[in-house]
């Protein structure tokens, strides 16, 4: 029954291609034939769709299709097909499916947009004559009938990538003190602009007062509809708002006919307002739509006279390390900004000994990341330190496991190992949880106060803090800020009311935890369901907070955070924290499920690592955010030796190190992961290509504890050498070489190669002198001599 041409997928489906017809009214179509036996005993036939030239899988409501053979199968929610069937007495000579993808003519006018497809699936039956007597009565086993013929009708929707653009420019009127937002686009016919404004980073709508465009509809007060006037070239339409200065942020989306919106991956597109002096925002691309949003000043005659030239702005350029090409949204708020361009500004002087109150707007089509990366060649310029990157040369141990605290004196256990660590490399220590806690590890926090816990007390704390400091190592405290165990029950008995210090009642959790009745208002991220979420929106919790970050800064000598499971708040609290407790180093552990397809890992996750992204922007940059997108595509790399994993479709690295390498934490294992919990460990005996990897490449990467005391120690060790000597830091430049099927191969700044998979690489010879630093179990490393 298997059509010519098929081939098998493993032992449990089988790939065949649709072959390609017309009907006699001109539609073009696909189909395959399957040919059977009632007596091959195929109760159904279960398919996907798969589309070769865009790689796009279809499914039936997010599962299989299933087409029923035989009656009992009715129950099954995702059946196609009638509900009845045919009695058995019925005789079926033969069965033959036709599964057509029939092109509508109606795709034709959507144009650039989308296309859709229908999908027709067809019963064609020949069936014998049944005779007049026969009865339900003569069918023994009604429920494993034979269905009957039928057709069946479904709607897909094709997503194409397409060039269409839409600009918005922003300017300042001084004659008015309004902002004046010119959009453009070239998307062909009526184009419908929505738009509102928003008063803070909530983004919330809110029709702007007159005056409006001509022709301008109000929604509810809450949204203006504008029609787009069709520009003097025949090309694509404009439109001009404006907005007063009580407004922080535009708000849009396109509508182009009676069913297609344009918006931002299911967002708003937003464009912040500036202040001034404020620089480019950044680009908003997806499959469908470019958006460039460029902010602009208007400056005095003496102002611009005053403008960089255009040597010193490439010069600039050259320094600014991009974060992505596609599909990145940029989100900063005026405080944000503000910092970004202080800290162009700043860095610029240093290297240039130019120092201008304004920075001209760039006009590439690229997101860049905010801040200059200084060449390690430069020695009188010290290391720019920021909470997100620290000087940008970190390297940070895990300084325990899921097991550490059932000593019940890690901290002095730790102690022991300071010089040790600090002898390897080691810049930044990573500690466990300090606090009381419900759960012996400490990431069910208690009474906040309380620095008496599994790994020891307060006093021993100091003592293993001021040590690693003796040695040159910062100390992360370790965060739960998300959610926090209750010390008493409400009068309901739900575990809501804290104690200690700060006895904070049911305003500080958040309304829509299902579990604790909270009276706060409504999270502002993912609940964790196993403890009260806390409110972050509420003053008096933030206020307290910070407060309680501030005392164990001062009291304990912590340098900076690693905060827990930040997916469950807002970025832009974090960014509060991190404003009042001004950290040496900070890292969030942002975690969330990649993208798989029938249980194998999709080669693009830049949805996954978008998702870090946006939380490392609302957080305003003032963190880094463990790369977890790139630990998965390591996972399947090296496990299923698919090295062709770890390069992008624009030849980047695949993870967040791709795009915002120097808010990039790797790791390849951690107390999560690895430990006794293993809940995603790294494949086994492969560590050392994992470690091979980060330790080379851009990022600030992460090295667990487990691992630097076993039999992997000498191999670190040779590692954190190289990149030490070499001056690889968390912005270096890498330029893949090789990502196949069974090698990864790259060259970082330079001054680096490296290669890991069992296949062959020899860096190329040209102006370095290449030799081989390190080598193991296949991985190797050189190092230019010259």
């Amino acid at each position: 029954m298997i059509p010519a041409g098929s081939i098998p997928i493993k032992d449990y489906a089988i790939e065949t291609p649709l072959k390609k017809s017309s009907s006699s009214e001109g539609d073009t179509f696909h189909e395959v034939r399957i040919g059977f036996k009632p007596s091959d005993e195929i109760s159904a036939i279960n398919f996907v769709l798969k589309d070769e030239e865009t790689g796009a899988w279809y499914q039936h409501k997010g599962r299989d299709f299933k087409v029923p053979l035989v009656n009992y199968l009715k129950e099954d929610a995702n059946l196609l097909g009638p509900k009845t069937g045919l009695s058995s007495s019925q005789a079926w000579n033969s069965e033959h499916f036709v599964f057509s993808i029939l092109k509508s003519s109606l795709v034709k006018a959507i144009r650039d947009i989308g296309q859709i497809s229908n999908v027709i699936l067809k019963s064609e039956s020949t069936v014998d004559k049944v005779q007049e007597n026969s009865s339900e009565s003569e069918s023994p086993k009604k429920e494993n009938s034979q269905v009957e013929g039928f057709n069946v009708e479904l709607s897909l929707t094709k997503e194409v990538t397409v060039n269409n653009s839409i600009s918005v420019s922003v300017r300042k009127c001084s004659e008015t003190a309004k902002y004046l937002l010119d959009l453009e686009t070239d998307i062909p016919g009526d184009v419908f602009l929505h738009w509102g404004a928003s008063r803070d980073d909530l983004r919330i709508w809110e029709a702007p007062p007159a005056p409006h465009p001509p022709q301008t509809v109000s929604f509810k007060k809450t949204a203006l509809r504008t029609q787009l006037k069709s520009r003097g070239s025949g090309e694509g339409s404009s439109v001009q708002v404006s907005l007063g200065e009580e407004f922080s942020g535009f708000l849009f989306v396109l509508k182009i006919n009676q069913n297609t919106w344009l918006n931002n991956n299911g967002n708003d597109f937003y464009v912040p307002l500036p202040t001034p002096g404020s620089i480019i925002i950044g680009n908003i691309e997806d499959q469908s739509k470019v958006v460039k949003s460029e902010v602009t000043e208007e400056t005095s005659e003496e102002e611009s006279n005053s403008a960089f030239t255009n040597e010193i702005i490439n010069e600039i350029r050259s320094l600014v390390t991009g974060i992505s090409s596609v599909k990145r949204r940029k989100t900063k708020s005026k405080e944000a900004q503000e910092t970004i361009l202080q800290e162009i500004e700043r860095l610029a002087a240093e290297a240039y000994s130019i120092f201008r109150t304004s920075v001209p707007t760039f006009s590439e089509e690229v997101i860049v990341e905010s801040e200059v990366a200084l060449e390690s060649e430069s020695p009188e310029l010290p290391p720019k330190i920021c909470s997100g990157t620290g000087t940008g040369y970190e390297i940070v141990c895990q300084g325990f496991n899921w097991e550490s605290n059932k000593s019940g004196r890690w901290y002095m256990e730790l102690k022991e190992k300071a010089e040790e660590l600090s002898s390897l490399g080691f810049t930044v220590i990573w500690l466990p949880p300090p606090t009381d806690s419900v759960s012996p590890e400490g990431y069910m926090p208690r009474d906040l106060y309380n620095l008496n816990s599994r790994y020891g007390n307060i006093e021993e704390l100091k003592d293993v803090v001021k040590t690693f400091h003796k040695f040159g190592i910062k100390v992360l405290g370790d965060a739960v800020l998300n959610h926090r165990c209750a010390q008493h029950q409400n009068q309901n008995g739900i575990w809501n009311i804290f104690g200690g210090r700060l006895n904070w009642d049911d305003r500080a959790v958040v309304a829509d935890d299902p579990h604790f009745q909270g009276r706060g208002n409504k999270s502002s991220g993912d609940n964790f369901h196993a403890a009260p979420n806390i409110d972050h929106s509420q003053d008096f919790v933030r206020k307290d907070i910070k407060e309680w970050l501030c005392w164990l800064r001062d009291e304990i000598g912590y340098d900076g955070w690693r905060l827990d499971f930040v997916r469950g708040f807002w970025g832009g609290y974090v960014k509060d924290y991190m404003d009042a407790t001004k950290p040496y180093f900070s890292v969030g552990e942002y975690w969330d499920s990649l993208s798989y397809t029938y249980g194998e890992m999709d080669h693009n996750q830049d949805a996954h690592r978008q998702r870090i992204v946006d939380w490392i922007s609302a957080a305003g940059g003032s963190a880094g955010a463990f790369d977890v997108t790139t630990k998965g595509i390591l996972h399947s790399a090296l496990e299923r030796c698919e090295y062709w994993r770890l390069s992008d479709q624009q030849g980047k690295p695949p993870g967040v190190l791709g795009w915002w390498p120097s808010r990039a934490v790797t790791f390849i294992e951690n107390h999560d992961t690895g430990s006794t919990q293993g809940h995603w460990r790294f494949p086994r005996d492969k560590e050392m290509q994992g470690y091979a990897y980060t330790l080379t490449h851009p990022g600030t990467p992460s090295v667990f504890f487990d691992h630097i005391f076993s039999h992997y120690k000498k191999e670190i060790a040779a590692l954190l050498s190289i990149r030490k000597r070499n001056g690889i830091n968390c912005r270096s430049k890498v330029k893949i070489h090789k990502s196949e099927r069974d090698v990864y191969a790259a060259i970082i700044d330079e001054k680096v190669a490296m290669k890991i998979g069992p296949g062959h690489f020899e860096p190329p010879s040209g102006s370095q002198n290449w030799s081989t630093a390190w080598e193991g179990r296949d991985y190797k490393i050189w190092e230019d001599a010259s």
